[in-house]
C-alpha cells in the first residue's frame, strides 16, 4: 500500500491506461502521471505548486486541437 498516495484518478484511452496520483513525500506534493501500454510504462512528476501552470497549458493546447479538429 502507498502510504503517501492522497488521490488517484485513471483515463482508459484505446489501448492505453493513464494513472493520475496525487502524492505526497518529504519534499512536498507531486501529481505522477504514468502511461501504461501493455505493461510499459512511463512516468512524469509534475510538482503540485505548479498543476496551474501545467492545467492552462493542457487547456490551451486542448483549445487548437479542438480548433484543429
Amino acid at each position: 500500500m502507498d502510504h503517501g498516495l492522497l488521490h488517484t484518478e485513471k483515463i482508459l484511452a484505446d489501448r492505453k491506461t493513464f494513472y493520475l496520483d496525487l502524492k505526497q513525500n518529504a519534499r512536498g506534493m507531486v501529481v505522477k502521471i504514468t502511461e501504461d501500454v501493455s505493461g510499459n510504462r512511463d512516468t512524469i512528476m509534475v510538482p503540485a505548486e505548479i498543476l496551474g501552470d501545467f492545467i492552462a497549458a493542457l487547456s490551451d493546447i486542448k483549445a487548437t486541437a479542438d480548433e484543429q479538429g
